[in-house]
Parts: structure tokens; sequence; C-alpha cells
């Protein structure tokens, strides 16, 4: 999508330097930086540090750090080493786990030096293109569901964090049918939540949607009840880091408040994932690990100062105890259905078992 009027992806391979670029997210969307991962620490870090962020993203990045771990050692234990040091930045986006045993799974690990370091690589760009085929579908999909609500009028769309093109390849999962109704030139309008605590969808979703002029608006985060009861909500949709087998999805923090009063106002709620998304090994809710994050991403907020430099500044009592865990669950009877690359299906074990097999 573009930034700036200008088309970009979230992450690519650069042939001549032989090293992977990416958008550091942590510097929109004030600035726009383009930072060079060229070893496993960069991709480490670029994880950790949220300069990357959304599910399939850092699936695509973790398959760029395996090819990136063997290119600096030329030791086929440094995979396996990679391996586990990656799984160990993030543990609730599902995508992170399927990227590295798809990439151990599908490459041959016995091969000659050369081609191993090759098919490693090829791997990881297919993963990042299949990603952004997966996303397409998910649009054309997710777009005849607001064809469908549109009826000539102005749909008004709520979302939450960002599971826009910065969370993927590109396009986006709950993104990607608004920017396919853009195409179309239906009448929409996006309530974008804040998403505190990292503001995600005040600092990225919205600023996607201005670079794509889609009309858009941010809310606080508990603003959307309101909007709801007043009838200025027609669908909710959002993205996933995990999906259960049985349909419980796995959000940012706040993804099931919205699904409870959505609910409530008898308004469609709507979940847009690739089929890489589905936790395929876990049957109980309560066995996620919820990933709690730095206490100061709570305290501390970003923005820019009257000069136009970046600050941060604390927000709350120097001796205030917090909590800041990054994701919860929204069961699946909250859930309308799940809009797949594979298709609309609904949240439940038998529909989503389907999906295994195609």
């Amino acid at each position: 999508m573009r930034i700036n009027k200008k088309n970009y992806r979230t992450i690519w391979y650069n042939k001549k330097e032989d090293t992977v670029s990416i958008i550091d997210q942590t510097k929109l969307p004030f600035k726009l930086v383009i930072t060079k991962l060229k070893k496993l620490e960069d991709v480490l870090k670029a994880i950790n540090n949220m300069q990357i962020r959304g599910a399939p993203l850092i699936g695509a990045t973790a398959a760029f750090g395996l090819y990136l771990a063997y290119k600096n050692n030329n030791s086929k234990d440094s995979i396996t080493i990679a391996a586990n040091k990656i799984k160990n930045t993030r543990p609730t986006a599902i995508n992170l786990f399927w990227a590295v045993e798809r990439v151990i799974n599908n490459v041959d690990l016995s091969l000659p030096s050369k081609l191993l370091k090759k098919k490693l690589l090829d791997e990881a760009i297919k993963i990042c293109e299949e990603d952004i085929d997966s996303c397409k579908k998910i649009g054309e999909f997710g777009f005849n569901i607001f064809k469908n609500l549109s009826k000539n009028k102005k749909i008004n769309i709520l979302t939450h964090c960002n599971a826009g093109w910065l969370a993927t390849v590109d396009w986006g999962t709950a993104t990607a049918p608004i920017y396919y109704a853009k195409k179309k030139k239906l009448d929409i309008h996006v309530w974008v939540d804040e998403t505190r605590p990292r503001n995600q969808g005040a600092l990225l979703t919205s600023y996607e949607l201005n670079n794509e002029k889609i009309s858009n608006t941010i809310i606080t985060d508990n603003a959307g009840g309101l909007l709801m009861q007043r009838g200025e909500v027609d669908l909710c949709i959002t993205g996933a880091d995990r999906v259960l087998k049985n349909g419980f999805v796995v959000n940012k923090i706040g993804t099931y408040l919205k699904a409870l009063a959505a609910k409530k106002n008898n308004i469609p709620f709507y979940v847009a994932i690739p089929s890489s998304t589905i936790d395929w090994e876990t049957n109980n809710y309560r066995d996620v690990i919820i990933e709690e994050r730095n206490n100061k991403e709570l305290n501390l907020i970003r923005g820019l100062d009257s000069k136009g430099k970046i600050q941060e500044i604390s927000i709350y009592p120097k001796d205030s105890k917090v909590y800041n865990p990054a994701f919860d669950l929204t069961p699946n009877n909250l859930i309308t259905a799940l809009i797949t690359d594979k298709g609309i299906i609904k949240a439940n074990k038998n529909d989503i078992s389907k999906l295994k097999n195609e």
C-alpha cells in the first residue's frame, strides 16, 4: 500500500546487499524510517521492540531470521539455535511459530551449503508472497459482506488496533475489505480505536487510511459502546494474533469488550485472518500464553513536541503499579464469522476443521 503516494511493503529482501529491509513502525506516523536487518540479532530486536508487529508480519520476519542466521554462520546448527531464539521473542502470535516450523519442515537442512542458503531465502520470500495473496483474498471475501450491508448508504465500520497492511506484508487482514470497498467506490467510514497502550489504531491504522484517502475518525477505546448504542456502527472487524481450532480469538487487549458491546447491540462482529493464524494444537483457551509487555508502555506516551521532535513523557504517578497484558480472548459465540483467505466460515470447531485439508 502507499505512504505519501509511494507503494511500499512492510518487509522486503535486498538482493544487491543480501539484507532484509523493514519499515520501523516505532517511528510512524511521525517519521518514515527504513531499517536493514543484517543478522539474527537484528531480527530478534525488531520483533521484541515492535519495529515490526502484527502476527503475519512477525511470521514473515521470523522466516527471514532463519535465513540471516545461516547466512552469517554457515552452520546448520545455527538454524536450530535461531529457531529457538525466535520462538522466545513473543509467545502469543501463532504465525511466528507457524513460519519457523514451516521453514524447518519444508527445507532440507542436509543440503549443501550454497543450495541450503538459497532454499531458506526462497522459503522466506514465498511466505511473504503467499501472505499478500491471502490478504487480497480476505479483502475480496470481506468486500461482499460490506456490499450486501451497504444498500446504497454509508457503512460505518469499527476496528480495533492495527490489522492493516502494516501488520502484514501488504493489504492487511481487517483493512483488506476496507481497501477493496474503497476501490469499488463504496461509501465507507471507519471508527478507529486508539488502542492503548501503544495506540496502534491512532498511530498506524488512521495513518494507513489517511494515505489511502479513506474517511476515518479516531476514538477512545471506551467510546465504541456509545457509538453502537446510537446506531453509528454497522459492523466491527478486527484481525487476530491467534485463533484456536474451536473459534476462540486471541487479539489485542480490548477486543473482548468490543465483541461484548457488539453482541449486546446486535452488531455483526467479524474477525479477518489468514489460515496461518489458526492454532491447530491448543484445545483450551486457558492454555494460551498471554504476553505481558513492559510496564513502561502504559506509563509513557510518545508524540511530537512543539519543535517537531519525537518525545516520550510519563503520565502516571511514580509509585503506581501497572499491569500490561497485550492480548485478551474472545469466545466464539461473540463472533459472527471468520473472514479467511479460504472463505467466510463460522467460528466453530466443525467449520474451522475443514480449512485444515484445503
